[in-house]
């Protein structure tokens, strides 16, 4: 769009899409990793598996909001 000399709204207008749309994607994703990665960690019983898997989602967490 740039090297097109789009109207520059537009561009901007489609960073937010996208920018909105990996946000639903990295969403899934976690929905994914809690439904099964973390789910396994907690029925597995095993303290350290379930410590690494809240530590990871903590720090993706953390990551996702700066």
């Amino acid at each position: 769009m740039v090297d097109e000399d789009r109207y520059c709204i537009d561009i901007v207008t489609q960073i937010s899409a996208v920018r909105a749309a990996l946000r639903r994607v990295e969403e899934e994703i976690l929905k994914d990793h809690v439904a099964h990665c973390v789910e396994h960690a907690i029925s597995s019983g095993s303290k350290t598996d379930q410590r690494e898997k809240i530590a990871e989602l903590m720090a993706v967490i953390s990551r996702a909001e700066r």
